[in-house]
C-alpha cells in the first residue's frame, strides 16, 4: 500500500478492523494508515462508526499511534454534539483510550 489516497474512510475502517479481528500483528500497516489519517486536512469524512472501529482495532491490536488519538479526539470535541454516535460506538470509543492508556479529558467529558 505506496499510497492510500485512493481509500475512503470506510475502506481504512475496514483494513484496520479485519486486521485486529483476525490478530495479524502488521505494524508497518497500522503506522501507515494512521499517519495517513492524520495527513488528512480534516476528518469530516470519517463518520461515527469508523472513528469507532479504527480506535478499536488499534486497541485492540495493541497498536500505539498517539497522534491518531490526538487527532480523533480533536474531531470529536470540535463537533456540535454526539447525536450521531450509536452507544456501542460511544462506548467503543471510550474503551480504546482507555485500553491504550490515552488520555484526553475534554474527549470523556464530551462523551
Amino acid at each position: 500500500l505506496d499510497n492510500l489516497d485512493a481509500f475512503n474512510p470506510q475502506s481504512l475502517s475496514n483494513i484496520s478492523w479485519a486486521y485486529a479481528t483476525a490478530k495479524e500483528s502488521h505494524p508497518k500497516l497500522f503506522k501507515k494508515l494512521a499517519d495517513h489519517i492524520i495527513s488528512l486536512d480534516n476528518l469530516d469524512a470519517f463518520n461515527p462508526q469508523s472513528l469507532s472501529n479504527i480506535s478499536w482495532a488499534y486497541a485492540t491490536a495493541k497498536e500505539s499511534h498517539p497522534k491518531l488519538f490526538d487527532r480523533f479526539s480533536s474531531h470529536i470535541i470540535r463537533l456540535d454534539n454526539l447525536d450521531e454516535f450509536k452507544p456501542q460506538e460511544l462506548s467503543n470509543m471510550a474503551w480504546a483510550y482507555a485500553t491504550r492508556n490515552e488520555s484526553h479529558p475534554q474527549l470523556f467529558k464530551k462523551l
